[in-house]
C-alpha cells in the first residue's frame, strides 16, 4: 500500500506526471469539467470530501509555483479567500473572473471534483519544480 498522502491512484498518477507550468484544478461539486481535461471525481456526498482537505493533501505532493482563483471568491467566500492567502503567502495568486477560470480549466491536465458546496471553492495549481540547479 502506498504510504504517501495521496492514495487515489488517478490523482497520484496525474501529480506524478506533471511538469513545470502544467496545471491541475481542484473544484467544488458544481464546477463544470471540460471534456478536454481528465475528470477525477472524488465527490461522495455534499461536502465530502471538503475542498480544503483535498487541496492540503495535494500540496503535500505537488510543488506549486503559483495559483489561480476566481476574483468573486473575495466577496462571496471571504473565509476561503483568507485561507488561500495563508496557504500561498509566498507565491503569486492570480485573480481572474469565474468565467475566465472555467475557460482555463480546458488546459488543465486534470480537474478534481470534491464534494464542496460553498461558492467559488475552486483553484488552479501551476506546477513548479522541486529541484535546484545549484550544486
Amino acid at each position: 500500500m502506498k504510504k504517501t498522502k495521496v492514495l487515489n491512484s488517478e490523482l497520484s498518477a496525474v501529480i506524478a506526471s506533471m511538469g513545470h507550468t502544467d496545471t491541475i484544478a481542484i473544484g467544488d461539486a458544481g464546477l463544470p469539467i471540460p471534456d478536454s481535461s481528465k475528470r477525477i471525481d472524488l465527490a461522495v456526498k455534499r461536502n465530502l470530501p471538503p475542498f480544503l482537505d483535498v487541496l492540503e493533501t495535494v500540496l503535500c505532493e505537488l510543488e506549486v509555483e503559483e495559483v489561480t482563483i476566481a476574483s468573486e471568491m473575495i466577496e462571496d467566500n471571504p473565509g476561503l479567500f483568507k485561507k488561500i492567502n495563508e496557504l500561498f503567502s509566498s507565491i503569486k495568486i492570480n485573480l481572474v473572473t469565474h468565467s475566465e477560470f472555467k475557460e482555463m480549466t480546458k488546459n488543465c491536465k486534470a480537474v478534481v471534483r470534491t464534494g464542496e458546496c460553498m461558492p467559488y471553492a475552486n483553484i488552479i495549481l501551476h506546477s513548479g519544480v522541486a529541484f535546484s540547479c545549484e550544486e
